[in-house]
């Protein structure tokens, strides 16, 4: 391996994709156990490296010479081969003052608390430091090395005014829906950061824009660092918005496209023909139901709609994990703010706003079987879809090719 990142876990790592939109160089996901660590960095049979949980400390004992500002963090996420000598550095530090700064995030004469321990936290106080933090507190559940507790935070913190999240809590996969603290706690916050990046708005994030607060997930700060380490890995320098213009492709690439409507607009469809166009994968709400559990109309006679309402939110919450997915809704979908709150983590919501006349009734949907059912589920939930909606696709004509292309042509920005 010449350039590469290495940890424990990296199934879900971005980083591959990252450096191929950086340059024209070879990027390999390394996975190791703790017992292959130092074997791996004594051989040094590598030219550059990212390192990522747990490795971001454990790496420094076998370094040569290591950065001084990375030392003064005591953690190093990049390491360069340079002749025999491995040279340690945080570009994590570099990622999150860009993030902080793209987002117009004030850190000077504020109260900052930042969650976790781990080396991500250290590098985030001492961000906050050399930003001018009036006060830094560290918080985790525990309270080790010295930080507080998410109690002792509660009592006597909630008038902070800057959040960094620096734990894995919201993290795909199995913490997505957690947050790892109730944001609605600290009425002073004006910003919150979370280091997270998959989903892209974590739930942290999700809470804290409903609050009003300029709130940010860690793609930005994700995509800005490893700018900054290929950079070492050269020892170029790259020009200036090499990262904005990454991370704005890469956020549409990852970012699903979900697809909301009246039953009979044409969703499946659409849906089908936009993963075609953009090489994703298809999923249908309503068509997973229906392997799981039969007929819709047969499941709402027998059990009713709360059962099907409520086993059609366990489905979203599912597939609202995954990215790079075009997500075709059930009609009702809306009609629960969790689904919408769980497709917004990881997609773009699309309205097909087809005009009433254009939707056809169906038998296999129970609550839109007839032209009068249609058009009174159409005035009960227009509102709603416009409201929900991130972009409305109004067709032009019942051409569903030009509709599915209005979709592709919005989400990608061509």
């Amino acid at each position: 391996m010449k350039y590469g990142c290495i940890a424990e876990r990296l199934g879900h790592s971005f980083s591959r994709e990252i450096h191929n939109m950086i340059g024209d160089y070879e990027y390999e996901l390394c996975e190791l156990s703790p017992d292959e660590l130092g074997g791996f960095l004594e051989k040094r049979d590598f030219l550059g490296i990212n390192v990522t949980i747990p490795y971001k400390r454990d790496v420094i004992p076998y370094l040569s010479h290591i950065d001084e500002a990375a030392e003064k963090m005591g953690a190093v996420n990049t390491v360069v081969n340079r002749g025999g000598e491995l040279w340690g550095y945080n570009t994590d530090f570099f990622g999150m003052r860009d993030l902080i700064e793209s987002a117009n995030i004030e850190i000077m004469g504020k109260k900052v608390v930042v969650l976790g321990t781990g080396g991500t936290s250290h590098m985030a106080n001492v961000l906050a430091a050399s930003l001018g933090a009036r006060e830094i507190v560290t918080a985790s559940r525990t309270g080790k090395g010295g930080a507080c507790t998410y109690e002792q935070i509660y009592a006597s913190h909630t008038d902070a005014d800057v959040i960094i999240n620096t734990t894995p809590s919201g993290m795909y996969p199995k913490l997505v829906y957690e947050a790892p603290v109730d944001i609605a706690k600290f009425p002073n916050v004006s910003a919150v950061v979370d280091a997270v990046y998959n989903p892209q708005r974590t739930r942290l994030v999700s809470e804290a824009r409903k609050l009003g607060i300029n709130a940010v997930g860690g793609l930005y700060m994700l995509v800005s660092q490893a700018v900054y380490a290929s950079e070492r890995f050269f020892d170029k320098k790259y020009p200036d918005g090499l990262a904005d213009d990454i991370y704005k492709r890469l956020s549409r690439i990852k970012e699903n496209i979900v697809l909301t409507g009246m039953p009979g607009s044409g969703k499946s469809t659409l849906g089908r023909r936009a993963a075609e166009a953009t090489g994703r994968r298809f999923v249908d709400t309503d068509a997973v139901f229906v392997e799981r559990y039969g007929n819709i109309s047969d499941f709402f006679a027998a059990h009713g709609e709360d059962e099907f309402r409520r086993l059609e939110t366990e489905i979203v919450r599912e597939v609202a994990m995954e990215s790079e997915c075009v997500i075709a809704t059930g009609g009702g979908v809306i009609l629960r703010g969790e689904n919408v709150d769980a497709l917004r983590q990881n997609g773009r919501i699309y309205y097909i706003d087809r005009p009433l006349s254009w939707l056809t009734p169906t038998s296999d949907r129970p609550l839109a079987k007839d032209a009068d059912a249609i058009k009174k589920r159409y005035y009960e939930r227009h509102d709603i879809y416009l409201s929900t909606a991130d972009c409305v696709i109004k067709p032009s004509s019942p051409d569903k090719d030009k509709a599915a292309a209005m979709i592709v042509k919005a989400h990608m920005g061509q």
